[in-house]
């Protein structure tokens, strides 16, 4: 096998949760995943997913749309039950990048948002992967990638429940990948830094955003398409010995 083929997704099937905007990493992720060669469900719980997956050409350029609520057990069975079904019975790579985010500080922070960020960023990242291994297994082998953050390593400030869920999915990645790897399904995650997308819209400009920026040994904020290669490599034979791992793509941060 050459060092192309290694990289080629061609003749894969992959399903992206956190689809359901152009905004945000995930959309760049998939862009990647079908480039190189993969068919890619998008999946979310907006109905605006069926129009970016329009957009896109759809199946005539291997683009799928399924919309479903990833925190609800009916819909995210029911979500996997359609992908598999577009996909042709087949799962290769499942990215989980559906996420949310709220600021506050720890003393005032909502119950019910910490609840919430919880259940989205980590409960059901550990679901879908559930779903995704019994799928996988039978099959003998597929790759899971997890969506950390550099939160996982350090913690942000006003951003608790945030950071405590993306520790949690450094864990969740780590602990399958022990119980997984032997079975043939590689588990790993991308740990984004400081990234341009909505999420981060309301603290750029501010004097915390200022400081994180100059920390930045690159001396710039990252952009969706930087995690092109990373998402390739890790859903793509390259990597068919690496399990476990959680990668930093942020630019040097965690560095300095």
């Amino acid at each position: 096998m050459g060092i192309s083929d290694l990289f080629s997704l061609k003749g894969k099937t992959a399903i992206v949760t956190g689809a359901g905007k152009t905004t945000g990493l995930c959309y760049s992720m998939v862009l990647a995943l079908n480039d190189a060669g993969a068919k890619v469900v998008l999946m979310d719980v907006s109905p605006e997913v069926h129009t970016i997956a329009k957009s896109l050409g759809g199946a005539e350029k291997n683009f799928y749309s399924v919309e479903a609520d990833i925190t609800n057990q009916a819909s995210r069975q029911g979500g996997m039950a359609k992908s598999m079904e577009l996909l042709g019975g087949r799962l290769d790579i499942l990215l989980n990048g559906a996420g949310i985010q709220f600021r506050c500080d720890a003393i005032d922070y909502p119950e019910d948002k910490f609840r919430q960020i919880i259940d989205v960023n980590t409960s059901s990242l550990f679901f879908m992967c559930q779903e995704a291994a019994r799928i996988m297994v039978k099959q003998g082998s597929g790759k899971i990638i997890n969506i950390a953050s550099m939160t996982s390593y350090v913690a942000g400030r006003r951003v608790v429940a945030y950071t405590t869920s993306k520790g949690g999915v450094m864990q969740i990645t780590k602990a399958l990948s022990v119980e997984w790897a032997s079975l043939g399904i590689n588990v790993n995650a991308i740990a984004p830094g400081y990234m341009i997308t909505e999420l981060t819209a309301d603290m750029r400009d501010t004097e915390t955003g200022k400081a994180h920026s100059a920390r930045i040994p690159m001396g710039r904020w990252g952009k969706p398409e930087d995690l092109q290669g990373t998402t390739v490599f890790l859903a793509s034979a390259a990597s068919d010995y690496i399990s476990g791992a959680i990668i930093p793509v942020d630019g040097g941060y965690l560095s300095g």
